[in-house]
Formats: structure tokens, C-alpha cells, sequence
């Protein structure tokens, strides 16, 4: 062996991690900047409310007297405040030239292509955001916290590490309000499962029934339930919403009556289950009988 194999082997400088610039130090903001800090990301922040950012100042990241200055500082800008209103006014002094801009600010699919388009008028790639997560989750190892982003392909796949270090990050388009659009379609499914399991409760709730009792079924059900999106997303590509159906329409119809008159007996009120059992009674009318719930998607849209 030659002394050149013995000599232990200088490893090889790693690349220095990407700074960035942070606008908005709120409960969110303050989770991205402490996970990306410990990450080892130089971090630039700003907050309407100085204060707000001395815990983070106290970590290490440097805090910028404006929002123009905090732009000023990097080219990797990333927006957590409170609306899209908020955005444009504190960026309205900012030169975005040459700039990439994130915006996690929660919107809408309209507010993320017009987000977009005034970016790039003022020279910046564009990138949104949709959060899949609450600030606890963020930067923790398997929360499972995941961020939608939508816009500039070339921006993502360059940021794509420096992204991914708070939360696990997913691209869905090139349109800028696909983030927007994937994050609320999610959100709204959620709202009408806890609607759901808000009414499951209310016809519990005087009986000798222990809640957290019946909170596991109730968990253990929705989960055996939740896959029926699979059936609903092949039917609909398909467009036969009668192929593999097991319970069809006619026979759900049928058996709202029970659900409705069980609320009836127990004192509940049914108004968190009606507007769904209407639909499915207008679809059924139009003759679909033979079909699954797919169909009521085609109600909701006009089709």
C-alpha cells in the first residue's frame, strides 16, 4: 500500500445552504424560520410587528427594519403572513427584480394566478403555496407535514432542498393556483368528514355511550370508508358511475330515512346531514338510481 492510500482523505467543502428571506413571523412563520435556522439556512426576517421576530433574532436570523430591506437581503423570498392583501402591501416598495418569490400565505386558486402574474410583471419567478399542516408539525421528523406548491417548475426544482426543510414538498402544475386549489379541495373533504363525526357524537351524546369509547370505531370506520375515492376517481375518468357500484343510489336513498328519523329520536338536528341527503335525492329523481354518489359531483358543477 502507497503512503497516498494511507493518507486519510480531505472530505470535500459542502455547499453552503441557500439563505433566505422570511416575511411574517406569526405562529406558522415562526415554525418555518426555526426549522429552516436549525437546518442551517442564513435566515432573513421581517414582521409588521418587530417583536414578534426577537425569539427568532435570539436564534441566529438577522431581522430586517422593513419588508423592502428583508427583499433586498436575498434572492429567495418567502412570504407567511396574514392574506393576499397583505402580500401585495408588503411587497408594494419591494424590487423583485431577479427575486424568487414564495407565497404560503393561505388563498385562493384566483388569488395564487394573480399572485403569479404580478410577480412576474415585476421580474420574479413565482412560486404558491399550500400548507398541509399547523406550526407544531413543522420541521418535526414524520409529522407528516407536507406544503402544495404550483408555478415556475424551473424556481421549485432549484429551491426544491432548501423548500423540503420544514416539510415535505410536492409540485402539482404549473398554474399557480393548483396549490391553492389541491390545499382547499383537501381542507373542504376534511370539513365534511368533522361534520361527519360532529353529528356521530350528537346521537351519543345522551346515551350511556362513553365517547372516547366510541371514538375508536368511529376512527377504525372512516378509515375502512376513506378508500371509496379510489372508485369515485376511476368512475369519474371513466365516466361510467354505474361500473363495480355496490350500494347504489336508490338503495342509499332509502336508507337516509333511517339516519334522518335516528336524528329525529334522539333529539339531534339533522341540518349537517340534509344538504348532502338532498343531493342525493335530485340525482335520484333524474333517474340515476343505479349509480353510486359520483354522480352528485356532476350537481355540484353544473355538468
Amino acid at each position: 500500500m502507497t503512503d497516498n492510500a494511507r493518507a486519510p482523505r480531505t472530505p470535500a467543502p459542502s455547499a453552503p445552504l441557500t439563505p433566505l428571506t422570511l416575511l411574517g413571523t406569526g405562529a406558522m412563520g415562526t415554525a418555518l424560520a426555526h426549522a429552516w435556522l436549525t437546518a442551517g439556512h442564513p435566515v432573513t426576517v421581517w414582521n409588521r410587528t418587530p417583536a414578534r421576530a426577537e425569539a427568532l433574532a435570539a436564534e441566529g436570523a438577522t431581522v430586517a427594519r422593513s419588508a423592502t430591506a428583508a427583499v433586498a437581503a436575498n434572492r429567495l423570498v418567502v412570504a407567511c403572513l396574514l392574506d393576499d392583501a397583505s402580500v401585495g402591501e408588503a411587497l408594494d416598495a419591494a424590487d423583485l427584480t431577479g427575486r424568487d418569490l414564495v407565497d404560503l400565505t393561505t388563498g385562493t386558486p384566483a388569488q395564487g394566478r394573480d399572485r403569479a402574474a404580478w410577480a412576474e410583471a415585476r421580474g420574479a419567478r413565482f412560486l404558491d403555496g399550500g400548507i398541509m399542516a399547523v406550526p407544531p408539525m413543522i420541521g418535526a421528523a414524520g409529522s407528516g407535514a407536507y406544503v402544495f406548491y404550483s408555478g415556475s417548475a424551473a424556481l421549485f426544482e432549484e429551491h426544491r432542498d432548501t423548500l423540503a426543510a420544514p416539510a415535505g414538498a410536492t409540485y402539482v402544475g404549473a398554474d399557480p393556483g393548483f396549490a391553492a386549489l389541491h390545499d382547499v379541495a383537501l381542507l373542504s373533504a376534511m370539513s365534511g368528514m368533522f361534520a361527519g363525526i360532529t353529528h356521530a357524537f350528537a346521537l351519543i351524546r345522551r346515551e350511556d355511550i362513553a365517547p372516547k369509547d366510541f371514538a375508536p370505531l368511529l376512527v377504525s370506520w372512516l378509515t375502512a370508508m376513506a378508500p371509496m375515492a379510489y372508485g369515485a376517481a376511476e368512475r369519474l375518468d371513466s365516466g361510467d358511475y354505474t361500473n363495480g357500484v355496490v350500494s347504489h343510489l336508490a338503495m342509499q336513498v332509502a336508507g337516509n330515512a333511517t339516519l334522518l328519523r335516528t336524528a329525529e329520536e334522539q333529539g339531534v338536528s339533522a341540518e349537517l346531514l340534509t344538504p348532502y341527503t338532498a343531493l342525493m335525492e335530485r340525482r335520484l329523481a333524474d333517474g340515476h338510481g343505479d349509480e353510486d354518489t359520483t354522480g352528485l359531483i356532476d350537481l355540484l358543477t353544473g355538468r
